[in-house]
This record gives C-alpha cells, structure tokens and sequence, in this order.
C-alpha cells in the first residue's frame, strides 16, 4: 500500500498546471485541464485553508461584544441581587456570575460563530435568536422548580438582554461589512464553473447584489474553453476539471456552482476542492425562490429541494395587514406637525392642489386612487409627452425617469429627495389600498404591457416601500425593478418586512436614485 508521501507525490504529477500561451492578448496564464483523479485533486491531509484576515477581525469582533455584554449584564444583577438582599447566597451570586460562560458556551454549541453562518445575514440572527430561545427554556424550568431569585433574573432579564445586545451587534457588524464591501474590501474570492451561458447570468445577479462580497477571479466553462476569453469581465482560464488547481492558484476560497451542472458532474467538483478550504455554493434550477420557502429532504441519497407555496394568504397575512394599519395610523398621528408643515411648502411654492391624486393599480388589478403631496406642476402629465424621449430609461418605455425632469417644483426636489412626498400614502394603507412594505404601485399604463411573469406583482398589495425603494429606487431598470419586487412576492414573511422597514430609513437619508 503507497505511504502518505508516495500519494501526495504522485498527485502533483496528476495536476493541471498553468502554461502561458502567446495568443493570449494579455498574457493571461490559463490553465490546461487533465483528467480528474476519481478522489478529487487536492492534497490528502492537507487540512482547511485558515480564515482571511477579515473573516477573523469579524468573527472575534462578534464574540468579544458577546461576551462583554453577558459580563456588564452578570455583574449589573449580581449588583441588583445584593442591593436588594446582602444576605444572597453564594449559590444565586454564583449562578449569576457564570451567565457569562454558559452564554457563550451556548452560543458555541448552536454554531453562532461558524464563519459560514456568521456571515451569512439571516442564519446568524436565527442561531442566535435559536440558541437564546434554549436557554431561555432551561432557565425558566429552572426558575420555576427552584424558585430562586437568580433563576428569574437569568430568565427575565439576563437572556432577553443579552439576546438584544447580540443582534445590535450583528446589526452593527453587518452594516460595517457591507461598507467595506460597497468599497471593494471584505471579498470572497470566487471561482465560477458552468456552461458560458448560465456563469454569465450568475455573475450578472451576483453583482446587483453589492453585500454578497463576490469577487469573481475566475471562470471554468463547461466545454471549449477559449484562451483570453471573458464572461461579464471574468476570465475564462479552462474547463471544470481544473477547478482543484485554479483554487488553490488563485487564493480563491469560494467556488460558485451555477445552474446546469449534472449530479455526477458536480459531485466531482466537490471532490476536486476537497481539502483546500474553499466553500461550496450550488445555484438550483430555481429563480427568485429564497430563505424560508427552501427545505431540503434527502431521499435515496439525493437531496430534493422541497419548494413551498408563496404565502398569499392566511393568518400572517392578517397579522401583516393588522401591522400595517396599525402603524399607518401611529404614523398620521406623530408625523401630523411634518404633514402640515410640508402641505403648507407645497401651496405657498406653486399653484395648484397640495396632494396629487393618481390611479394605481392594486391588488388582483384592483384599481385605487394613490396619494401623494404635489411634487411637480399642475399640469405635469400634459407636458410628458413633450419630454418622453428624454426618457433616462432609453427604449424601457414602461418606466418613464428623469434626473432632471423640468416639470418638478423647487420644494418638490426636496420632498422627492427625502420622499417626504410619498408619506400621504399612509392615508392608502390605512384604507387597505397599500400595505407598508410591497411591489411599487403601478400605472394603469404599466399594467397593459405585463408579460405573464410580471402580473405576479398583482398578487399582493402595493408597498409605500420595498425592496425596490432600498435598492436604488428611480436608479433601477425595468428589468430589476421587475425582479425585485417578484423576488419579494415569491418570499414575503414578516421578518423579510421589518427587515425592508429597517433599510429604508437609510435608503432615504442616503438619497440614492431619488429624483
């Protein structure tokens, strides 16, 4: 039987290697596959590739705000405990004092700091919401058998803050990383394989998608691979069966499967970058299906993706519409002093009705009247058609923008930078005509020229806000306003909503595309 060292030998013979070939325009060096050994063309024993430097920045960021949150809560109750009574136990002094162990060891064991889950958004607010959620249980048995002080506290006080303080941090750090990835720091370097046409589409959703950290430093395309060639500005440097030595060239630590790879097919790409520490992402068959609608349920040894029903009805969706409401008429009342002040803006700016009313579209094709405080002249829609082919748009004739649309008052570009001129519209979710957070309402117009897909936006109420209002508003095209406000349809919950609620306040501030 080969010794450790013989095989580990014999592999580097057996790797595809990087050869420059003079056709190549930029001298790009591309690599020349061979055929794949059937274990995968990684080094037996070789270990996990360590972590990149802001990947463990992130990680000890995360941890040490955890702890230091669980110590400031122990010792603040082990204060409140002896205030309250000097003569405490040690026992309950104790059992306070170890919160902060037991919390992070909790924390440890739910997985809350795997690099893979702490990164990933979602999965480190529900591991972490899983795991206090245990421990709440336990310290509520435990309250209730012992009835002890310091049980209750533990389970009152002590989890539920430390909870919160673990999703501020989250919060916090994610919107940290997300500024230096809008920067071009905090990368994943990305490997993406698949036929030309599926790693040219999967590259394009990537980047409308500034936060995922992609950073594509190569393309492997099934079939001839052309020396120099590009997919959306990734270089093609060979076929899939060079994927074990392109990662481990290239630094890269993330290889990005997208759409029309075989079973057997990928199974080998698994095994090619097995053991250098790359993380694997597979892209299904499936489009603008995400998160909680996604389960997978292993039969026969093949995972199966079990895609549930949009949920367009049901008890969460009372509970959404309640929540609207309910907020729709918190808000009138606080923001009445803004109402009146920007209603009196409007009138002494120009002549003309201080709120514009227009006919949308809204759910089930259900036509309502949508209201807004007047942004631009009175006869602003007259005057469209003398400026439409200034369209910034260009031949999208759905969606008709301007930057610099002549027909808006001066006080109407400040309303329309802070979207100060939408909030009269709190007045339609209150009637049950929009909802706070859905697709953007649309023109009758509009509506004339869906294709099949896009009448899907008509399955629920239109939004004063949405995905499309925090992803760069007037800035979108058709297409991707299109694509995100079905992506939202497809997966709406109501932590996708509050989630919407939280990033429109900075969307807004930040002006972006609003014009």
């Amino acid at each position: 039987m080969p010794t450790q060292q013989e095989l580990v030998a014999a592999r580097a013979d057996d790797r595809p290697t990087l050869v420059h070939r003079p056709s190549v325009p930029d001298d790009r060096p591309v690599l020349v596959p061979e055929p794949a050994r059937p274990w995968g063309d990684h080094v037996l024993g070789a270990g996990t590739r360590l972590p990149r430097a802001w990947q463990r920045r992130y990680t000890a960021a995360v941890v040490a705000s955890d702890a230091a949150a669980a110590v400031v809560i122990s010792l603040v109750l082990v204060a409140y405990l002896l205030h309250r009574d000097s003569g405490s136990g040690a026992v309950a002094v104790g059992g306070l004092l170890a919160f902060p162990a037991v919390w992070m060891a909790s924390l440890a064991v739910g997985r809350c700091y795997e690099e893979r889950f702490l990164l990933s958004g979602g999965e480190a607010f529900k591991r972490l919401s899983d795991t206090g959620l245990r421990l709440l249980a336990v310290a509520a048995v435990v309250a209730a058998l012992s009835e002890g002080t310091a049980a209750r506290l533990v389970a009152l006080v002590a989890v539920p803050l430390a909870l919160l303080a673990g999703a501020v941090a989250r919060a916090v750090g994610r919107a940290r990383l997300h500024a230096l990835r809008a920067k071009g720091a905090a990368m994943h370097r990305v490997v993406v394989v698949g036929s030309a046409a599926a790693v040219a589409e999967m590259v394009r959703l990537c980047r409308t998608d500034s936060t995922s950290g992609f950073s594509f430093v190569g393309a492997l395309v099934d079939g001839p691979a052309v020396a120099g060639a590009e997919l959306e500005g990734v270089p093609v440097l060979g076929e899939p069966s060079a994927a074990g030595s392109l990662v481990a060239s290239s630094g890269a630590d993330t290889l990005l499967v997208a759409s029309g790879v075989d079973a057997e097919a990928l199974t080998r790409l698994c095994w090619l970058v097995e053991g250098l520490g790359a993380d694997v992402f597979v892209a299904p068959n499936l489009s603008g299906v995400s998160g909680p609608r996604l389960s997978v349920h292993p039969v026969g040894g093949v995972p199966l993706l079990h895609v549930d029903e949009p949920e367009l009805s049901g008890p969460r969706r009372l509970l959404k519409s309640l929540f609207d409401r309910t907020m729709a008429a918190a808000g009138l009342l606080a923001l009445l002093p803004v109402l009146a002040a920007v209603a009196l803006a409007v009138k002494l700016d120009s002549r003309g009705p201080v709120v514009f009313k227009q006919v949308r579209v809204g759910k089930a094709g259900t036509p309502f009247t949508m209201w807004k405080f007047r942004s631009m002249v009175p006869d602003a829609e007259r005057r469209r058609t003398e400026i439409e082919h200034l369209n910034d748009h260009g031949d999208d004739h759905v969606l008709f923008k301007m930057k610099d649309d002549p027909r808006i008052t001066r006080v109407g570009k400040f309303l329309r930078r802070y979207s100060l001129d939408e909030l009269p519209q709190l007045v339609n979710v209150l009637r049950g005509e929009m909802s706070l957070v859905g697709p953007r309402p649309p023109l009758p117009s509009e509506v004339e020229r869906y294709a099949d897909s896009s009448t899907r936006r008509l399955l629920v109420r239109p939004g004063l806000t949405g995905l499309w209002q925090v992803s760069g508003r007037s800035d979108l095209s058709w297409e991707e306003s299109l694509r995100l406000d079905l992506h939202y349809v497809e997966n709406w919950s109501l932590f996708f909503d509050l989630h919407i609620l939280w990033k429109t306040g900075s969307a807004v501030l930040g002006r972006s595309g609003a014009y």
